[in-house]
C-alpha cells in the first residue's frame, strides 16, 4: 500500500476535475487526480466532442442546401463512413494518452483506478493494476465525478440493450430505424445527427414538446425541421415496455395505449443521475448516489474541506458551466489554503459576494447553452416562464430573425426567432433566447450583456456590423423602445 499527502485530491479527471487541478497547481498546491476511466471524461469521449463531430456535417449540409450555387453540390446524402471516421479521430479513438500527458505537464499526479472517500480528507484508490493507494488531502478533496444516463424502470428494458448517450455518440454503424425516447438536448441532437446520417427516426416525447427547458418556440422550430426531413415526432406519449427480438433482432417500444413502435435501436435520453453511488460518501455522513449540495464557492454543505464541482452538484449540467465552477473552486481552495484557517478570510474570501473570484454567481443568473440541432438554438439567463414563476415583472420582446438583412444572406428561406427578457426597473437584460441557423454564435454577446448587467441605454452604443445576424440586437432595442412587450 502506497500512502501520500497532497494539498488537494481530485476525484475525476474530466474537464471539470482537470480545471480544478490546473487552478490549484497554478497557485502552487500539490495535487493528485484520480480517474477510473479515460482522462478527459464524458465530454471528450461520449458527449460534447463526439456529438458535435456527428452534428457539424449535418448542419453544414443543411445550410449549404439553402445557399444558391451549392444546392446541387450537396444534394446527395452524407458519407456516413467519413463522418464516423472523423468522429473517431476527434475522440482520439478513445485513447487518452494526450490528456494524460497534459495532466503530467501541469505537475499533477495521476492515479488510475477507483477512488473512494475514506473519512475526512482521505481517499483510497484501488488501482487498475491491483495496487492500492491512500491519499490524504492537506486542504481539500474535490468530487468531480460527473453524471451518467438515468434509465427508467421499464419492463424488458435491461434485456433490450438500449442506447444511452454513450452508445448514441460512439456507434460505429447507422441503424436503419432509430427510436429516440425523450425530448431534451440529447434526444433532439441525436435525432438530428442520426437522421442526417440516414436513419429513419421516431421521437417519443412524454411532454408537450421538445427542449422544454427553453422558450416554447425553440422546440417548435426544431420539431418542425425534424418532421420536414422525415422524422416522426410524437408528443404526449408514454413508454410502457421495451422488447428486443433475440440478441440482435429489432426492438419494439410498447406505448401505454398499447401501440407498438418498431426500430433497430432505441435511445433513452431521459435524464441524468450523479456518479456518487460508490465514492465513499457514507464515510463522511453523506448519502451515496445523491446530488451534493454546495455553496457558491462549490464547498459541500457542512464540510469545510469537501468540494463538489460540475454535474454532481446539479446546478447546471453543462461542461462549460462545470469548467467555470472549477475555476471558481480552484481559486477558493487556493485562497483558503493560503489563509491557513480553511476559511480564507485573510485572502478576502470570507466576505466574497456575488460575481467575486470565489463565487459561481453565473450558475444562478447567466447560464449559457447552445443546442446543436438543425436549426441551432441558444439561450442565456431566464425564460419568460421562469420569470413569471418567480413573480418577477418583466418585459418580453419577440422578433422574427428575418427582420435583419443578414438572415436572407445567410440562407434562402431562413427561419428563426429571438426573445429578450428585460427587467423594466433597471432596464437590463435577464435572458435572451435564439433559434435559427447560425444563432449559436450570438449567445456569447447575450451572455456578456446579462452578466455585465449592461443597461439598454448603453447597449444602443454597441453597434452591430451590417449585414450580419447580430443586427437583430438593434431590432430588439428598437422594439423595446417602441413599446413592444409591455405587460
Amino acid at each position: 500500500m502506497n500512502e501520500r499527502m497532497y494539498d488537494l485530491v481530485v476525484l475525476g479527471a474530466g474537464p471539470v476535475g482537470e480545471n480544478v487541478a490546473d487552478r490549484a497547481r497554478a497557485a502552487g498546491l500539490t495535487t493528485a487526480i484520480v480517474e477510473s476511466e479515460l482522462v478527459g471524461g464524458e465530454c471528450s469521449y461520449w458527449a460534447c466532442m463526439p456529438s458535435k463531430a456527428l452534428l457539424r456535417p449535418a448542419i453544414a449540409r443543411s445550410e449549404a442546401l439553402q445557399v444558391p450555387g451549392l444546392r446541387g453540390q450537396v444534394a446527395g446524402p452524407l458519407e456516413a463512413h467519413e463522418v464516423l471516421a472523423h468522429r473517431d479521430a476527434i475522440v482520439g479513438d478513445w485513447q487518452d494518452d494526450g490528456q494524460a500527458d497534459w495532466v503530467k505537464s501541469i505537475g499533477a499526479d495521476l492515479y488510475r483506478g477507483h477512488g473512494r472517500l475514506d473519512g475526512p480528507r482521505r481517499v483510497t484508490v484501488q488501482g487498475t493494476e491491483g495496487d492500492r493507494h491512500v491519499l490524504t488531502a492537506r486542504h481539500a478533496v474535490a468530487v468531480c465525478t460527473g453524471s451518467r444516463a438515468a434509465l427508467p424502470d421499464l419492463p424488458g428494458l435491461d434485456g433490450a440493450r438500449p442506447w444511452t448517450s454513450r452508445e448514441a455518440t460512439s456507434s460505429g454503424r447507422v441503424p436503419d430505424r432509430l427510436i429516440v425516447v425523450g425530448g431534451g438536448v440529447v434526444a433532439a441532437e441525436m435525432a438530428t445527427a442520426w437522421q442526417a446520417l440516414g436513419a429513419r427516426v421516431t421521437v417519443l416525447v412524454r411532454g408537450a414538446g421538445l427542449l422544454p427547458r427553453m422558450e416554447p418556440f425553440v422546440g417548435e422550430h426544431v420539431a418542425a425541421a425534424l418532421i420536414e426531413r422525415g422524422a416522426d415526432v410524437r408528443t404526449g406519449v408514454n413508454v410502457a415496455a421495451v422488447v428486443r427480438d433475440g440478441s440482435s433482432g429489432p426492438v419494439t417500444v410498447v406505448l401505454d395505449d398499447g401501440e407498438q413502435v418498431m426500430g433497430d435501436e432505441v435511445l433513452f435520453a431521459t435524464g441524468r443521475r450523479p456518479r456518487t453511488e460508490d465514492i465513499g460518501l457514507e464515510t463522511v455522513g453523506l448519502t451515496p448516489g445523491g446530488w451534493l449540495d454546495v455553496d457558491d464557492s462549490l464547498r459541500v454543505t457542512g464540510h469545510d474541506w469537501l468540494y463538489a464541482v460540475g454535474d454532481v452538484n446539479h446546478r447546471a449540467l453543462l461542461t462549460h458551466q462545470g469548467k467555470y465552477q472549477a475555476r471558481i473552486a480552484g481559486a477558493a481552495i487556493a485562497a483558503r489554503a493560503a489563509d491557513g484557517t480553511g476559511e480564507g478570510a485573510g485572502a478576502g474570501i470570507g466576505d466574497a459576494g456575488p460575481w467575486s473570484p470565489y463565487a459561481a454567481t453565473a450558475d444562478h443568473a447567466a447560464v449559457p447553452q447552445v443546442v446543436f440541432t438543425d436549426p441551432e438554438a441558444g439561450a442565456v439567463g431566464i425564460s419568460l416562464a421562469e420569470a413569471e414563476a418567480a413573480g418577477r415583472e418583466v418585459r418580453a420582446v419577440d422578433l422574427d430573425l428575418t427582420a435583419v438583412a443578414g438572415a436572407g444572406l445567410y440562407a434562402q428561406g431562413y427561419r428563426g426567432h429571438v426573445r429578450m427578457i428585460v427587467d423594466p426597473d433597471s432596464e437590463t437584460l435577464l435572458g435572451v433566447t435564439f433559434v435559427g441557423p447560425g444563432t449559436g454564435e450570438l449567445v456569447h454577446a447575450a451572455t456578456i450583456a446579462v452578466v455585465g448587467q449592461v443597461p439598454i441605454a448603453r447597449l444602443w452604443h454597441a453597434v452591430p456590423s451590417y449585414p450580419t445576424l447580430s443586427e437583430i440586437w438593434l431590432r430588439l432595442l428598437e422594439a423595446y423602445r417602441d413599446g413592444a412587450g409591455r405587460p
